[in-house]
């Protein structure tokens, strides 16, 4: 029904949409459901290439199968994209309870109200993580309000 041209243009055009959905989102919740259209985009990516058609899946029913070798798909992108659906669905996890934990603190998911309180509790306490996670410089903030 679909070719596989047709199937990796539809992977990148999704993987571009994930990218401007998580560039311009300013919800912590949008931005876990676009990681997760990114990580699907790439998976169908790489399933549409190690798939051709013409080609027989890498499970060989009977021995004489083998020399039928030339006409096989690549089983390593399949093999690597089982992992990569295992890596995703902890990513998503472990997002999903950060997030929880972040809501259940600030009582919000915009990401410019988390990062404003985040400033606020932080200020003044002396921590490393302040020096390292929030600059020091608020002119770029002040100066677009």
């Amino acid at each position: 029904m679909f070719g596989m041209a047709t199937i990796e243009f539809f992977a990148i055009a999704l993987f571009f949409i994930a990218i401007f959905g998580l560039v311009t989102s300013n919800n912590a919740i949008k931005s876990i459901v676009f990681m997760t259209i990114l990580n699907a985009a790439v998976i169908t990516f790489w399933i549409g290439i190690g798939a051709r058609e013409g080609t027989l899946p890498p499970i060989m029913e009977t021995p004489y199968h083998i020399y039928m070798i030339g006409e096989m798909s690549d089983p390593v992108p399949q093999a690597l994209m089982i992992t990569a659906i295992v890596i995703g669905f902890s990513v998503t996890a472990i997002n999903i309870i950060m997030m929880n934990t972040l809501f259940r603190r600030y009582k919000t998911s915009d990401w410019k109200s988390l990062y404003k309180m985040m400033r606020e509790e932080t200020a003044g306490s002396g921590q490393v993580l302040s020096d390292i996670v929030f600059d020091k410089d608020d002119s770029v903030e002040e100066g677009a309000k």
